[in-house]
């Protein structure tokens, strides 16, 4: 099906129902080991002001250098992202006066940005899929941090951040609820970090978020916006857009009018609140920075970094579907980080026979593995199994050598005490017996203790579960289930 703007869930209202209209700006810190215009480190936790270059610290007569790998990152992300690259774009500056900006300006990119227009398809419930269109991208530095909480009576200015590239993502108003919301920033993070651009650490910041609300009745003209800056949380986005909706409707249904300023989440008590009126870009009084050139790059730059993009979420779900049978929820599970993904290659890598086992081992990695993992709080970094442990336990039933039941035994003991699952096998006395003359015995003995049973099981044919259950309960789960079921077709005659 073609993905599109979708309707999203309304919001009831006195005066009946309302739609929510959303936008954001994403700021996606850029994987660099050094900032945009300067060569000072990006390295993360620095003692303050210990990162700093005369470049970032504004001192008199320094002068920008654009940092290529930067330009690099923001291409390869307008790639991932479906999007138009501008072959030329420009730098502006945009005019501020803040503690937290030492130049009075910031560098970034107004009229002419590097990456135009793309699209993201985020995954909703029930399979369905909306298309959230991309208006821009954009370079531009970060800003300082301030310190409130340091002296009674001043804030200090931590110059670390200062300069750090920024990739600024704006969608168009696409998003309808926020649920939309979360689905479109948790699929654009998993994009980033497929691609290496932006780590999407949300806790230290490196990837936040500014939210454009507005309500109209469905269909209307929009209403006036207000922005929620700064989000660094997926859930809190999505309980910021509740608020702001509600609070917005309430305000319209009493005969008020909506304001346009930009509002900060208040995570504690779950509301948004003032924080000043918003600024148009005219009051930033943008024009070209005179220290740097216009940015130009060739074709077939673009091109050869095109041929070099990895497998991305979308391609990397479209291939397991394809190639393992694997249902589209299964495969979304395990593309929606590229760790998972990254393990469930290498236990694939290292199966037996990747045709026949594809599926079982998805089944394996998502229930199992991950069912534990988050049960004990751990990440897949640090699991106990290894993709070739598991690789091995999921040969050894698709070999027919154990059953589920064993495997699961197996999995327990590989998990608390680790070992070769094959050894263990061997060692432990665990495999599956396929000598049907041990299994008929187990199946004669059960039969001729239960004579009410057969005859149920003979009038009704789905009864004969019951036999197959206690034959695998007295053979301690070893005995081959096929082998059972044959053998008890034919001694019951169904």
């Amino acid at each position: 099906m073609n993905a599109s703007v979708r309707q999203g869930k309304l919001i009831k209202g006195q005066t009946g129902d309302w739609e929510v209209v959303i936008g954001m700006e994403v700021h996606a810190q850029v994987t660099s080991k050094s900032k945009l215009f300067s060569g000072a480190s990006t390295a993360f936790g620095g003692e303050p002001n210990t990162h700093v270059s005369l470049v970032d610290a504004a001192m008199p007569g320094m002068l920008p250098v654009i940092n290529e790998e930067c330009v690099r990152q923001a291409v390869r992300t307008g790639l991932g992202l479906n999007a138009k690259i501008n072959l030329r774009s420009v730098f502006d500056r945009k005019n501020y006066f803040y503690p937290d900006s030492p130049q009075g300006y910031q560098i970034s990119q107004y009229k002419s940005p590097i990456v135009g227009e793309g699209e993201v398809i985020v995954e909703l419930e029930g399979g369905k899929t909306a298309a959230i269109g991309i208006e821009r991208l954009h370079l531009e530095q970060d800003a300082a941090k301030l310190l409130h909480d340091q002296s009674p009576s001043m804030s200090f200015v931590d110059l670390n951040r200062c300069g750090v590239a920024l990739m600024e993502i704006v969608s168009k108003p696409d998003i309808r609820d926020s649920e939309q919301a979360k689905a479109y920033v948790t699929k654009l993070r998993s994009i980033l970090r497929y691609l290496g651009t932006c780590d999407g650490d949300m806790e230290k910041g490196n990837l936040r978020a500014d939210i454009n609300v507005s309500v109209r009745k469905p269909g209307g003209p929009l209403g006036t916006r207000c922005e929620i800056k700064n989000m660094n949380s997926i859930n809190f986005i999505g309980q910021a857009i509740e608020y702001e909706a509600r609070r917005q409707i309430e305000i319209i249904e009493d005969g008020g009018q909506i304001e346009q300023e930009t509002r900060l989440f208040d995570p504690n008590k779950g509301e948004t609140r003032s924080m000043r009126f918003k600024e148009e870009a005219h009051d930033y009084r943008y024009f070209p920075d005179p220290d740097l050139l216009p940015l130009e790059f060739s074709q077939a730059y673009v091109d050869d970094l095109r041929a070099h993009l990895p497998e991305l979420p979308d391609q990397k779900k479209a291939r397991f579907i394809a190639d393992f049978a694997l249902s589209p929820y299964d495969a979304g599970v395990l593309v929606a980080e590229r760790e998972s993904a990254d393990f469930y290659e290498t236990v694939l890598a290292k199966l037996s026979d990747k045709k026949r086992d594809g599926k079982m081992a998805a089944n394996w990695v998502i229930n199992e593995l991950f069912g534990r993992l988050n049960k004990e709080g751990h990440g897949i970094a640090d699991s106990p199994v290894s993709a070739a442990q598991l690789a091995a336990i999921v040969s050894l039933i698709g070999e027919g050598t154990i059953s589920g039941k064993i495997a699961k035994d197996l999995f327990e003991i590989v998990w608390t005490e680790g070992g070769d699952p094959r050894e263990l096998v061997e060692s432990r006395g665990m495999k599956q017996v396929t000598d049907l003359g041990a299994i008929e015995k187990v199946v004669d003995d059960i039969i001729a203790a239960n004579p009410d049973k057969v005859a149920q099981a003979k009038a009704k044919p789905q009864l004969a579960g019951w036999f197959v259950g206690q034959v695998m309960k007295q053979s301690g789960g070893k005995a081959n289930p096929q082998a059972v079921n044959e053998l008890l077709k034919a001694k019951l005659g169904i």
